[in-house]
């Protein structure tokens, strides 16, 4: 027996979402729904499982989660992962995400480590973060950010 999720007043299956696309506000493309995660205790959604490619799944929250439509899976805000560029405020490339950090009392995203060439990285608190998209923009130039 599946899940189901309530959708428009009716009722439709968890499964029914599989490979849907996961779209955000800005009409921006994340990848399409791998599965559906379920509270098996309320029954209420708790995120979704992202396929953006070879082996590039995610997992989105439900704070990241708008609605279900019968077409796709729309975010109400642009989700943070690992590989896309960080670019300061003025669009000069600071390196790519290498990885989340978590916090494992609120799992809430606290920062992103950067990395910076072949061999180095950096750690920015996610209050260093003007906006989200197709990159990460930070808040301030690349100079700032050097001489501190």
């Amino acid at each position: 027996m599946a899940t189901r999720i309530e959708f428009d007043r009716k009722q439709v299956k968890a499964d029914e979402f599989k490979g849907k696309k996961v779209i955000d506000r800005e009409g921006i493309e994340y990848g399409k729904v791998r599965h559906v995660h379920i509270n098996s205790d309320t029954l209420e959604v708790v995120g979704i499982t992202v396929h953006e490619g070879l082996n590039k799944d995610y997992f989105l929250s439900r704070d990241y989660l708008d609605r279900f439509t019968e077409e796709s899976v729309l975010l109400s805000s642009a989700p943070i992962r690992t590989e896309i560029p960080v670019v300061d405020i003025d669009g000069r490339k600071i390196g790519k995400v290498k990885r989340l950090h978590i916090s494992k009392e609120t799992t809430e995203l606290e920062s992103i480590e950067v990395s910076e060439g072949l061999t180095g990285s950096r750690i920015f608190h996610t209050s260093e973060i003007w906006g989200v998209g197709e990159k990460i923009i930070l808040r301030q130039t690349r100079d700032e950010y050097k001489n501190p």
